[in-house]
């Protein structure tokens, strides 16, 4: 009976409209600012640890990237026996002839720096049998009964090579063939040298170490051929300084006995003033150097290098200039002679020559025939005015022992 009475009352009010209102509070949340947070622990599988192998082979490929190093060492002679009776029947002459040779040749590279290093020393002697006059025990010569001095036969050691070089040269790259930089070189010899193989005492010496020495420094542009064909490098130098030493005054003065005789002349290797061991002159330079190997198993090997220097700033402030070299012979005669009083006799009225350009050529032939034997055929060409009014010439030709190392 319920379930009637409630269908009835729910059709009855089904068509009726039904209202109803309904109001929502505005409510403000606070904002609040989350940060993230990772708690979850990570650890890098791979192992961190310093090898000290690893760092020794990093650093010398690093050594050797940079570093370009050539030394080269040799020793060549000769020698010549006879016995006597060769000697009586066709003559003959025993003879030993030894020459020790170094060169170093060292590049350093760091980016557009570069500083190249030479070094090159020669030095050699030979034995040969020389007539040398018998003295008695006052110390005069023994005379035969002709009244000819009495000789002895004997072996005497004499100096027939000798010199080594330092050039030191720091330059910066400009572009591909182009760098700018300064040259350093230092030339001088090692032992003294005597007038003869019978004249080798005190009173004979005519150069030693530093005398003669030369300096020459040099600023300016160099240009290498970017052939490996022609491996030319060519340095010119606008503002360049030589310098010439003479440090033993013995040498560099003449030598006079208690009777006023000249007993030696002067070796002063164009210093005018006796007094003073160096001169100085300024000029500009130029410098061609050319290095190549030749063959597949580069057995051949030329060096060359050619070096001029002229002092035209010197030049400028000369005295006493003559340019005429008879002009210049008259006027050292009437300077020479103190009798004279036409003209002063202290060392600034010395009459000089204006300075001329002086070169050096020098020529190294290698023939490698195996890994340690090699044939060397050097040839050096100088001309210095105030030295020598004449060319000097040095032909060298060995066979001997060598051995090359070379990192690259």
């Amino acid at each position: 009976m319920k379930k009637i009475l409630f269908c009835i009352l729910f059709v009855c009010l089904a068509p009726m409209a039904a209202q109803a209102q309904l109001s929502i509070d505005e409510v403000e949340t606070p904002r609040e600012r989350l940060a993230y947070r990772d708690t979850v622990r990570r650890s890098d599988p791979r192992a961190e640890y310093f090898s000290a192998a690893r760092y020794r082979a990093e650093r010398a490929a690093i050594r050797k990237e940079r570093n370009k190093l050539e030394i080269t060492s040799g020793l060549q002679g000769a020698l010549t026996s006879y016995n006597d009776p060769w000697v009586d029947v066709s003559g003959g002459d025993n003879s030993i002839a030894l020459v020790a040779n170094l060169f170093i040749h060292h590049t350093f590279t760091k980016n557009l720096f570069t500083i190249e290093t030479k070094f090159e020393g020669k030095f050699g002697y030979n034995r040969m049998r020389v007539e040398l006059p018998r003295y008695d025990a006052n110390g005069d010569p023994v005379l035969d009964d002709a009244g000819n001095k009495v000789t002895d036969s004997e072996g005497v050691w004499f100096k027939n090579q000798d010199e080594f070089a330092l050039q030191i040269s720091p330059s910066f790259k400009m572009s591909k063939n182009w760098s700018y930089g300064a040259t350093l070189k230092f030339r001088s010899q090692f032992a003294n040298s005597y007038l003869s193989r019978t004249e080798q005492e005190h009173k004979d010496l005519k150069s030693c170490f530093l005398t003669p020495g030369y300096l020459d420094l040099s600023v300016g542009v160099t240009w290498k051929s970017p052939h490996e064909k022609w491996p030319f490098k060519i340095e010119l130098s606008p503002i360049a300084m030589s310098a010439v030493y003479a440090t033993n005054g013995w040498i560099r003065r003449e030598q006079f006995d208690a009777d006023g005789n000249r007993i030696k002349k002067a070796y002063a290797y164009g210093i005018e003033d006796p007094d003073k061991s160096s001169k100085y002159e300024g000029g500009s330079s130029i410098q061609i150097d050319f290095d190549r190997t030749f063959g597949e198993t580069k057995f051949l090997r030329y060096r060359t290098t050619l070096f001029s220097f002229y002092g035209w700033i010197t030049n400028i402030g000369l005295h006493n200039k003559i340019r005429d070299y008879h002009d210049y012979l008259d006027a050292y005669d009437k300077w020479a002679d103190k009798d004279d009083p036409s003209v002063g006799h202290l060392i600034k009225d010395k009459p000089t020559l204006p300075i001329h350009p002086t070169v050096r050529w020098e020529n190294t032939i290698d023939l490698q025939a195996t890994k340690y034997l090699k044939t060397t055929l050097s040839f050096q060409l100088y001309y210095n005015r105030a030295q020598h009014t004449a060319l000097q010439t040095k032909t060298l030709l060995s066979v001997g022992l060598s051995y090359t190392f070379k990192n690259k």
